[in-house]
């Protein structure tokens, strides 16, 4: 079943006294399954976090739709924005979004308060993803006391609490150490293979190599895309690096 529907999307900035325009987007358009672990690549500039930023209804399209199972975001009103994002999506950065003055298990709470769950529910939901995750021992440390893997995987017990239909991530291995980054992409593929449909903004190969499929974004376009297939990660991360090769040096296409 087709999750996420992204049509024709464009995105046009007017500099502040409307002398120029920039298209950091131009007619965009794929779509993810239910299920499905995708990642986005591309340069710096390419328009990746814009694209993410309208996929996560944070900032609307010039033009065009995002679908998330038939519910087209862009025409959600504003006042009912916060608690469609809070109710549909999951989300993970790179810098971790923690409150410091919160406990971990607060943090992780923090949806489900604003969604007026009651505490008791919470916390049958908050167990065993704790477990699976890891993090039962330090859920009443607070952020500065614990590493950046043990808060990136908070992060993750606090996107996938809400149960969401699609968890968005961006760069969520940037911060992190060589061994943390693996810790937290095998996490990802263990949760992507138990059907949590995830799509990853991310510059690292390493990370991208984890994912079923990869969208390569340039100039505001979709450039090209890899499918795992029979591949392994070491085989996929060679035919990524390939691609972003191709695109880095200034190929128009990619057969």
């Amino acid at each position: 079943m087709t999750i996420l529907e992204v049509h024709n999307l464009k995105k046009i900035y007017t500099t502040r006294f409307g002398g120029n325009q920039v298209q950091a987007l131009r007619n965009i358009q794929f779509s993810v399954e239910e299920g499905e672990y995708v990642a986005i690549m591309g340069e710096s500039g390419s328009g990746k976090t814009t694209l993410l930023n309208i996929l996560a209804a944070l900032d609307r399209p010039t033009e065009g739709e995002v679908l998330l199972n038939g519910k087209n975001l862009v025409t959600v009103r504003e006042k009912e924005i916060a608690a469609f994002r809070r109710e549909h999506l999951g989300f993970v950065f790179q810098d971790f979004h923690l409150l410091d003055n919160f406990s971990l298990k607060d943090n992780i709470f923090l949806p489900l308060v604003l969604s007026n769950v009651s505490y008791k529910q919470m916390n049958e939901w908050l167990y065993p993803i704790a477990q699976k995750l890891g993090i039962v021992d330090i859920l009443e440390k607070y952020p500065y006391e614990v590493s950046g893997g043990q808060k990136q995987r908070a992060a993750v017990a606090r996107a996938i609490i809400t149960k969401p239909e699609l968890i968005l991530a961006d760069e969520p291995t940037g911060a992190l150490d060589s061994k943390a980054t693996d810790s937290l992409l095998t996490l990802f593929s263990q949760i992507n293979k138990e059907g949590q449909t995830i799509l990853m903004v991310t510059h690292s190969t390493k990370a991208a190599s984890h994912a079923n499929r990869v969208l390569f974004i340039k100039d505001g376009e979709v450039f090209h895309q890899l499918y795992r297939g029979s591949m392994s990660n070491e085989q996929l991360y060679a035919k990524i690096s390939e691609t972003l090769t191709v695109l880095t040096t200034g190929g128009e296409n990619y057969e």
